[in-house]
């Protein structure tokens, strides 16, 4: 990564969402989405930027769960995994103690050639928990990327994983 882009991207960011630290997590927000995720070469210079150690911005992008502080696929896939999706149709989901995986996990891990919290050797699929995407009501959900997806069965997860595939221009 040009440090030069970097900074001029943190600059922009700040300038729409201002120079103090409440402004970190949306600027967090735009650079994992221009850069995929947040390395350690953008969390320094946030840090920098804000006048911050770099503890506190790895923190927070380390606690928030839709931020990622590891390289990921083009395609971030999170299933999830909130007692609201779990009581939708618990087959498809886990068991009461998480131990047994659920039928859509085991259709896209099959798909994938993965497991959870994988990444395809590709580089375009990586398949992550998330805690709750607000989907309560039409259970279970997952997202890829930024697109919700409801109502999932494992045949309707994987043809969506697959439609992303299909679309892709790597």
């Amino acid at each position: 990564m040009i440090r030069e882009s970097l900074l001029n991207s943190i600059d922009a960011l700040a300038g729409r969402y201002g120079p103090g630290r409440d402004a970190m997590l949306p600027i967090l927000q735009g650079l994992q989405k221009e850069y995929g995720w947040l390395g350690m070469e953008i969390i320094n210079e946030v840090a920098r930027r804000f006048s911050l150690s770099q503890t506190e911005v790895f923190s927070v992008a380390s606690f928030y769960h839709f931020l990622d502080t590891t390289k990921r696929g083009r395609y971030v896939i999170r299933i999830c995994r909130s007692i609201s999706c779990a009581l939708a149709d618990p087959e498809n989901l886990l068991t009461r103690s998480g131990s047994t995986k659920g039928r859509i996990l085991r259709a896209l891990e099959a798909e994938l050639g993965i497991e959870m919290g994988g990444t395809t050797h590709d580089g375009l699929y990586t398949l992550d928990w998330a805690n709750c995407m607000g989907m309560c009501d039409r259970g279970p959900a997952m997202m890829v990327n930024d697109d919700l997806y409801a109502e999932l069965t494992p045949s309707k997860a994987v043809d969506i994983v697959r439609s992303y595939r299909c679309c892709d221009s790597i």
